[in-house]
């Protein structure tokens, strides 16, 4: 069963899995256009093509939950707060003001006011956390537990958050705090075999969602999972401009990752289904 508004998208599966695709949108609503620098600064960072590489999710009786806003109108995982997720790090804030390459968004003077993030938090925040714990506890009624996979990609090498270039697969569970130790050594052991890179609570360590949603005392096992673009996508290493980002996207290139994807939250039903 799937549903849908102008912004958010449900399908609905009865598997014990719930995916994640919180940066994949690139929709900037007309009253939120005032003052940005340009169309495609504001849409550079987005999760590109990531809801098509996970397109299968679906069919594996997953429920998948996906917005369409983009992260530069509001990043919905992120600290509502406003307490940075990687402190001493740099990264964005909930109503992004700059690039992860610290380019201004937004014209001197026209940043989102206190008001407008409270707005926006109103509008698009609240109602995708709302129906993530929603479908949560409408699975955790027919399971004894759930695995939440929080679905993530950024580009290799940016200098200003991290130190050369990022591995293919980073695994994120807040240091082992947001779910079963066997879960995320069973990802990690995908991906060694995969023929990819990885690294688990590296420079990503999953973000509000996985932080706010993994309980695994309470059946609920939470998991980022941040890839490097260049594993699904060709990617130009280091800096982008505008007529050469993103590339398009190419199944024939994108399927050895896709692959290793696919075993990966097929991993994540068997632990949720086989765990007592």
């Amino acid at each position: 069963m799937s549903e849908s508004s102008d912004w958010l998208t449900v399908i609905r599966g009865d598997a014990p899995l719930v995916v994640s695709l919180p940066h994949t949108g690139t929709d900037i609503p007309v009253e939120y256009e005032r003052g940005l620098v340009s169309p495609w600064l504001a849409r550079k960072d987005a999760d590109w093509w990531i809801e098509r590489l996970y397109d299968f999710s679906a069919g594996l009786g997953a429920t998948v939950i996906r917005t369409t806003i983009s992260r530069t109108v509001i990043d919905v995982n992120r600290d509502p707060s406003g307490v940075s997720l990687y402190p001493g790090q740099a990264t964005t804030e909930l109503c992004p003001t700059t690039t992860f390459d610290g380019e201004p968004l937004y014209e001197p003077g026209t940043e989102p006011t206190s008001a407008e993030v409270a707005e926006r938090r109103a509008r698009f925040f609240d109602p995708y956390h709302a129906t993530l714990n929603v479908e949560i506890e409408r699975l955790r009624a027919r399971h004894i537990n759930v695995v939440v996979y929080d679905c993530h990609s950024i580009r290799s090498v940016i200098p200003r958050l991290f130190d050369g270039t990022l591995p293919h697969f980073n695994i994120g569970t807040n240091g082992g705090a947001t779910c079963a130790p066997a879960l995320s050594d069973a990802i990690e052991t995908i991906c060694v075999g995969s023929g990819f890179s990885h690294v688990v609570n590296g420079r990503f360590k999953g973000g509000y969602i996985t932080r706010s949603l993994g309980k695994p005392e309470a059946g609920v096992h939470a998991v980022q999972m941040e890839l490097a673009c260049r594993g699904y996508m060709r990617e130009p290493l280091g800096p982008v401009a505008e007529r050469e980002w993103p590339t398009p996207y190419g199944e024939a290139y994108a399927a050895p990752m896709r692959a290793a994807l696919t075993l990966i939250l097929q991993t994540c039903l068997t632990f949720a289904q086989s765990k007592a």
